[in-house]
C-alpha cells in the first residue's frame, strides 16, 4: 500500500484552471480518469486525510504511484477528453454501468439501392436508420410483421435476395403480398424507396396524418365501388391500429426525450430510461453499476450520461439523441453536456429535472422502474447458492471465525427524539432471511436519545432469554424446544454463530459488555458502520475494510438494511398508535375498550383519517354521535410528519 504522500505533487504546481487528471500505479496501469473545473482544487482533496476520504477513493489513492494531468481551454473540452481516455485506458475506479441485457432495434439499411428492414443488435452502423431500442425482440418481431401488410417492403437478407434475382423467382413473402418483392423487378427502385419511407415515417410516430390519408382512401374507394381495394385498406388501417396500441401516448405534446431515472444504496446504483419518441415511449434499458465512492446523485447522472452517448459523440451520429433529457438532478456539468450533445445533433438539447406535469409523471414511472430493477438485481444475487457460500466464508475470513457463520443476527435501534425507542432483531441462516424469527423490543430501560445504552439493552434481553431458554432444555427429560410449563416454543433458545449491530465502536462496545456481563462466549461480534461501510470488532482501533465488490460486504449490508427496516416499521405502528391514543383522550364516552377497537380495526392513523363518519359508526358500540366526536377530535388535531422507512429521517409535509 503506497503513501500518497509519497508522490503528491507540489500544490503551487498544479494548474488552476480546467482539465483532467489520471492516477496511475507503479506499472503505469491508469486506475483512474475524472476531471475538473479547477485542477488544484480538486487534486489536492485527494491528498486529504485518508480517514476521511470513502473507502473506495482510499483504496485508489494507496494503490497509485503517481498522478498526471492535462490542462484545457473550456470544461466543455474536459468533458469529451475524460470520457475519451475512460473509454481507452477503461479504469478499474471509474463507475461502469453494465447494461442489464442486450436491447434491440429497429433498423432499416437506408443507404442500399433496396432498403430492407430487420431486427437486430448490437453496435450501430453508418447508413443505417434505427428506431428504438425496445424492450423485447418478439414484440417488434411481430410489430413488423404486421406492418408489412401495410409496407409491403425487403426484409431479407442480402444472400436470399440475390438467390431470388438470380433464379427469379420471389421468396414466401413476396407470394403472400408481404413484399412487393423488387428482387424481381415488380416494383422500381423508386417505389420501394417510397414505401420504405412511409414505413420511417409511421415508425418515426407520424402515424395520425399517414392513418388520416389511407380513411380517406378507403372512402373514396367505397365511393367508387371498388370495395376490394377498400376491404384492404380497412385490413391496413387496422393493423396499423393494432401496431400503435402497444406504445401508448405518455407525452401528449408529441415530445421526443429520453427519462432517466435512479435508485441507489451504498454499494450500488440502478439506472433506468425510456426512449419518449413522438410522445411515444419506444423502448426501455436498464443498467445496475457497483457505487465507486460517495457520489451525489447529479455525479452519477453525468457518469451515466456520457456513457450512454458516447457512440454518438464520437461518431457524430447525432440522430439517436433527444432535444431533451429528463433526469432526477442535474449533473454538474450539465451546460457542458448540453453543448457537446446540441453540436452532435445539430439542434439544441437540453438536460433538465421535470418539476410537474406529465414528464414529471413519467419521471416517477421510471424511478420506480430502476428501484424494482434493484431489488431484482439484488434478490438474483441473493438467490444464487453459489454466491451465498462466497459471502459468508468472505465474512468468516475477514473476522477471523474458523467456520462460515450459517445464523447471523443483527441488532438495530429506532427512535424519533428519544421517543418510542425500539429494537429489532432479523436473522439470516445461510445467507437468507428467516422472518419466523424476527424479533422487536421496547426499550423502555433508557432515557433520552442513547443508541448506545439501548443497544445495551436489546442485547441484554435477547442472551438473557438465551439461557433462560437453554436452561429449560436442559431440565427437560426430552430436550424439546417447547416449555413444558406454557406449551409455548423456546424461540431464543438458539445461539447465533455472528451478532451483526448497526453502528460503530460505541454500538459493538455496549453489545460486548452485555455478552460479558451475560457470561456468553462462543458468539462472534462485529459492528457495520453506515458512512464508509466499515467491519468493527470488539477492542479493535481500526476498522476491517472490505472490497466494494465483496459478496460478503454486500450480504453485510443487506442485513443491516433489513434490521434498519424491520425497527422503522416497528416504530411507526407504535408511533401512530400512540398518537391515535392521545388524540382520543378527551374524546367524551370514549374509553380504552373503544379505542382499542379502532386501532385494531383501522391499524393506523392515516386510514383512520381516511375514514367516513359511518365506518366508524359501524363499529361495535359505537354510535353515529360518537363517531362524529372521533372524527372531530381528528380535524382538530394538527397533521404529524411524516417518516421515511428506509432513513427514518422527519418529512415535510403532512403524514
Amino acid at each position: 500500500m503506497a503513501d500518497p504522500s509519497t508522490y503528491r505533487p507540489d500544490p503551487g504546481s498544479i494548474p488552476v484552471g480546467p482539465g483532467v487528471y489520471r492516477f496511475r500505479d507503479d506499472a503505469g496501469t491508469v486506475l483512474y480518469v475524472g476531471k475538473a473545473k479547477n485542477l488544484r482544487n480538486r487534486l489536492n482533496s485527494y491528498f486529504a486525510d485518508l480517514a476521511g476520504l470513502h473507502e473506495r477513493t482510499r483504496r485508489m489513492v494507496t494503490t497509485a504511484a503517481r498522478v498526471e494531468w492535462t490542462v484545457v481551454n473550456t470544461e466543455v473540452e474536459a468533458l469529451q477528453l475524460e470520457y475519451a481516455w475512460i473509454k481507452e485506458f477503461d479504469p478499474r475506479f471509474n463507475v461502469k454501468y453494465r447494461d442489464d441485457k442486450s436491447y434491440p432495434w429497429l433498423a432499416v439499411t437506408w443507404s442500399e439501392d433496396f432498403p430492407r428492414v430487420f431486427v437486430g443488435r448490437g453496435a450501430k452502423r453508418k447508413g443505417t436508420r434505427y428506431f428504438g431500442p425496445y424492450s423485447h425482440a418478439w414484440a417488434i418481431r411481430e410489430t413488423v410483421d404486421l406492418l408489412l401488410r401495410v409496407f409491403p417492403m425487403r426484409s431479407c437478407s442480402s444472400g436470399t435476395f440475390r438467390n431470388a434475382q438470380a433464379s427469379g423467382r420471389p421468396c414466401l413473402l413476396g407470394y403472400i403480398d408481404k413484399c412487393s418483392a423488387p428482387c424481381v423487378g415488380r416494383i422500381s427502385e423508386e417505389d420501394h424507396r417510397a414505401i420504405v419511407a412511409d414505413f420511417c415515417q409511421f415508425m418515426g410516430g407520424q402515424s395520425t396524418s399517414m392513418m388520416r390519408r389511407l380513411e380517406r382512401k378507403m372512402l373514396e374507394a367505397s365511393e367508387s365501388e371498388e370495395y376490394e381495394l377498400a376491404a384492404r385498406i380497412r385490413d391496413d388501417l387496422g393493423a396499423l391500429r393494432k401496431a400503435t396500441e402497444a406504445n401508448a401516448i405518455v407525452l401528449g405534446d408529441g415530445t421526443d426525450a429520453d427519462v432517466v431515472g435512479l435508485a441507489e444504496d451504498p454499494l450500488e446504483v440502478s439506472v433506468r430510461i425510456f426512449h419518449v419518441r413522438g410522445g411515444r415511449v419506444r423502448g426501455e434499458r436498464g443498467w445496475v453499476a457497483d457505487r465507486v465512492d460517495d457520489a451525489e446523485t447529479g455525479d452519477l447522472v453525468e457518469t451515466f450520461l456520457q456513457q450512454l452517448y458516447h457512440d454518438e459523440i464520437r461518431e457524430g451520429a447525432g440522430e439517436a439523441i433527444p432535444r431533451e433529457i429528463l433526469v432526477p438532478a442535474l449533473p454538474p456539468s450539465h451546460e457542458a453536456i448540453e453543448e457537446v450533445l446540441s453540436g452532435r445533433r445539430g439542434a439544441r438539447v437540453r438536460v433538465r429535472v421535470p418539476q410537474r406535469g406529465d414528464k414529471r409523471t413519467l419521471m416517477d414511472t421510471v424511478a420506480r422502474n430502476a428501484e424494482e430493477a434493484l431489488v431484482r438485481h439484488k434478490t438474483k444475487r441473493a438467490s444464487d447458492l453459489t454466491t451465498r457460500n462466497r459471502a459468508l466464508e468472505e465474512i468468516a475470513e475477514a473476522i477471523g471465525l474458523a467456520e462460515a457463520p450459517l445464523r447471523i443476527e443483527c441488532f438495530d435501534i429506532s427512535n424519533l427524539q428519544g421517543t418510542e425507542v425500539v429494537g429489532s432483531m432479523v436473522v439470516f441462516e445461510d445467507g437468507l432471511p428467516r422472518k419466523s424469527e424476527y424479533r422487536r423490543f421496547v426499550v423502555r430501560g433508557v432515557e433520552g436519545q442513547n443508541d448506545v445504552a439501548s443497544m445495551h439493552e436489546v442485547i441484554t434481553r435477547r442472551f438473557r432469554r438465551f439461557l433462560d431458554d437453554r436452561a429449560v432444555i436442559a431440565s427437560s427429560d426430552t430436550g424439546s424446544l417447547v416449555d413444558p410449563t406454557t406449551g409455548k416454543a423456546l424461540k431464543f433458545a438458539y445461539a447465533p454463530a455472528l451478532v451483526v449491530v448497526d453502528g460503530g465502536p460505541p454500538q459493538v462496545a455496549a453489545a460486548a459488555a452485555a455478552l460479558e456481563e451475560l457470561g456468553i462466549t462462543g458468539v462472534a461480534l462485529c459492528g457495520l458502520a453506515k458512512r464508509l461501510e466499515e467491519v468493527w470488532l470488539p477492542g479493535d482501533d481500526w476498522p476491517v475494510i472490505l472490497p466494494r465488490t465483496s459478496e460478503g460486504l454486500y450480504l453485510l449490508q443487506r442485513i443491516r438494511d433489513e434490521a434498519h427496516r424491520f425497527a422503522i416499521t416497528h416504530h411507526r405502528g407504535r408511533r401512530s398508535r400512540t398518537m391515535v391514543e392521545s388524540l382520543l383522550d378527551d374524546v367524551p364516552g370514549l374509553g380504552e375498550v373503544r379505542r382499542k377497537t379502532l386501532l385494531k380495526h383501522f391499524g393506523s392513523l392515516r386510514k383512520l383519517r381516511a375514514a367516513e363518519v359511518s365506518d366508524i359508526a359501524a363499529l361495535p358500540g359505537f354510535g353515529v354521535r360518537t363517531a362524529e366526536a372521533v372524527k372531530a377530535a381528528l380535524s382538530d388535531a394538527p397533521v404529524a410528519p411524516a417518516i421515511n422507512v428506509t432513513t427514518g429521517e422527519v418529512l415535510d409535509g403532512a403524514e
